[in-house]
């Protein structure tokens, strides 16, 4: 059910634009608020312009649910603006007044002009930035797909800083400046193009080496350390062009030593931007209501220099799997995925994805200065539409924790799906119940699940039980497997039983459920296959896979969320049965099928399900009762 404000919104704004304006708001933020549904509002897309009409379904295909919705409007502070006011109802309160009152207030209760209708539809409080590292060359209908995906950005509230790079130019040549300066010009022209407000900023606005005091600190980094700086004087003319509503375009330029100005890797001086940015936002007042609960003093008209998201538009896209033979990997963990993605980097993959790895570094740096819920993604050229999708909900284009099988199957999966990366939470597995920090994992099952533990029998069973459990950050998640074997028929194969899957309220919807659930397919369903060897310091993907069995109530708003990842389920009055079968056995099912005509139902699959369902429903509940 939508809130209040939710309801208000498309009401009170709507009356003030014109026809098609309004419907086009209606169709904005029906899509925004996740309704599943058309509303009968919705007009036909003939009937938008086609500016409108590309936005709306880009919109629409980015489908986000109701806590992304709401995440979303949190970061903008979306707001509905006080319902219009009637005539007679200002005259009656002017009346109401004293005549020298009435005097004053006439003037200001006049009608007003309205803004542009994005502007009425959106109007953030604190417009939020993106950095943007635009890596050419590019064809100028292809500059022209990236400008329209700006706009977009645009009309969401993000206002974009662009910093544009073209591989092609040869660094040290005769007229690489022109050529860089000409290469910017060409890119504010592509956004002019699509409506937008551009400025050049042709000036270098970050400064060669590292910043000062850097050296000085000494505390390890877990990131390279970017090899340019900026101040926030330095940053005047980005601030000045966002307040005026005007996308900054910036060449890959610095000052060196000797105040010249000098072309830089473009790496370089995204990084520092966000740097800067960052820490100019910290001195501004934003971002000081999380620490302190004090509101910042900055105006509300300003704008928060914090980059919100990094986004890297390229000719390549993403970077390449080892688990998905080349690939893109659509969701990854910094902390704990990093290294092991530069070590099973194919040396073949550098003809074809020559900036991946220079990209990831890129992303590990600037994420390190972001706060923690930013993301970065790289995207290729073809799929502008997709950073309105990862905008609103910070998620991958396609979900990570999807069975492999039906991302290799259906063709979702593309060599330009986007990468989403995520600063992330180390992963570990903990196999003893010794080494289970109770208290914490205690905090965590009562926050997640709002209910009191039952301490006593949840804590014997651990001890009785226990497989493994797979932790995220100090237990900010994790996912409880015991192992049911002793309870199962011989005849039937060993089962992990999935007890809890819980994430902490806080890290809900920043990737931790998504890590969470690979980590567990790498250790129960998906062991033994070359996709699970993550490094989540459990396995390494050495062994044999066991089917995964869990149980869920019927009523659960989760279950959709189950439906997609298991391989079945069943229901059982109240609950829900679900099972993940144990992927090495359906690929050599899957290969004997292939040559014989076998039936649907193997002779290891009958009578597993009134199995599972008899133990499972044994299995005692882990909460006080009428707490």
């Amino acid at each position: 059910m939508l809130s209040h404000a939710a309801r208000c919104i498309p009401r009170t704004v709507a009356t003030n634009l014109n026809s098609r304006s309004g419907q086009t708001f209606r169709a904005f933020y029906a899509t925004i608020q996740s309704l599943r549904r058309a509303p009968p509002s919705i007009p036909e897309l003939d009937d938008i312009d086609p500016a409108d009409n590309d936005f709306i379904m880009s919109v629409l295909r980015a489908n986000p649910s109701l806590r992304d919705t709401q995440a979303y409007r949190a970061y903008f502070n979306l707001v509905p603006p006080p319902p219009p006011r009637k005539p007679d109802e200002l005259q009656k309160e002017s009346m109401a007044k004293p005549q020298a009152a009435r005097e004053t207030l006439l003037p200001e209760v006049a009608p007003q002009t309205q803004s542009p209708v994005i502007a009425s539809i959106l109007n953030p409080i604190h417009r939020r930035t993106a950095l943007v590292k635009v890596q050419g060359p590019f064809t100028d209908r292809q500059v022209d797909s990236i400008a329209r995906g700006m706009v977009y950005l645009e009309k969401l509230g993000l206002l974009s800083v662009l910093v544009v790079d073209n591989y092609s130019i040869p660094k040290g040549g005769d007229g690489e400046r022109s050529a860089i300066v000409e290469e910017t010009m060409r890119v504010v022209t592509a956004l002019e193009k699509q409506g937008a407000r551009a400025r050049p900023v042709l000036g270098a606005v970050v400064r060669l080496g590292p910043k000062p005091g850097d050296e000085e600190d000494p505390e390890p980094q877990d990131h390279s350390i970017p090899e340019a700086h900026t101040f926030p004087s330095d940053l005047v003319h980005i601030r000045s062009a966002l307040r005026a509503g005007e996308i900054p375009v910036i060449p890959p330029l610095a000052l060196d030593s000797f105040c010249r100005s000098v072309r830089v890797d473009s790496n370089d001086v995204v990084a520092a931007l966000v740097r800067g940015m960052a820490e100019a936002a910290a001195l501004d007042g934003f971002g000081q209501t999380q620490k302190d609960g004090v509101e910042p003093s900055t105006p509300s008209e300003d704008i928060d220099l914090t980059p919100l998201r990094l986004m890297i538009i390229n000719k390549e896209g993403g970077v390449p799997s080892y688990a998905r033979s080349g690939l893109p990997h659509l969701l990854v963990n910094l902390t704990s995925e990093y290294t092991y993605i530069r070590d099973t980097f194919d040396k073949q993959w550098k003809s074809t994805h020559p900036s991946a790895m220079s990209n990831l570094d890129l992303a590990r740096t600037c994420l390190a200065y972001m706060p923690p819920t930013s993301s970065a993604v790289m995207v290729s050229h073809r799929s502008p539409s997709s950073l309105i999708a990862n905008l609103i909900t910070n998620k991958p284009a396609i979900s990570s924790s999807l069975p492999h099988a039906m991302l290799e199957s259906n063709g979702v999966l593309t060599a330009h799906t986007p990468t989403l990366l995520r600063r992330g939470l180390p992963i570990r597995v903990i196999r003893s119940p010794a080494d289970i920090d109770r208290a914490k994992l205690k905090n965590l099952l009562e926050q997640s699940f709002g209910r009191k533990l039952d301490e006593g029998s949840f804590w014997k069973r651990i001890d009785d039980y226990l497989d493994f459990v797979v932790v995220a950050g100090d237990y900010a998640g994790a996912a409880i497997v015991t192992n049911e074997s002793a309870t199962v028929p011989s005849s039937f194969s060993p089962v992990a039983y999935l007890d809890k899957f819980a994430v902490l309220p806080s890290h809900q919807g920043d990737g931790t459920v998504d890590f969470l659930w690979v980590a567990l397919h790498d250790e129960s369903y998906g062991l033994g296959l070359p996709f699970s060897a993550n490094p989540n310091g459990g396995k390494q993907g050495v062994g044999q896979g066991r089917d995964l069995v869990w149980r869920s109530r019927a009523n659960n708003p989760v279950n959709k969320w189950y439906f997609e990842r298991s391989t079945g389920h069943l229901r059982m009055g109240d609950w829900v049965l679900f099972w993940c079968d144990a992927e090495v056995r359906l690929k050599t099912v899957e290969g004997r099928r292939a040559n014989a005509g076998l039936s649907y139902l193997e002779d290891w699959e009958h009578g597993r399900l009134s199995s599972w369902g008899e133990v499972v429903m044994k299995i005692p509940s882990s909460w006080k009762q009428n707490v």
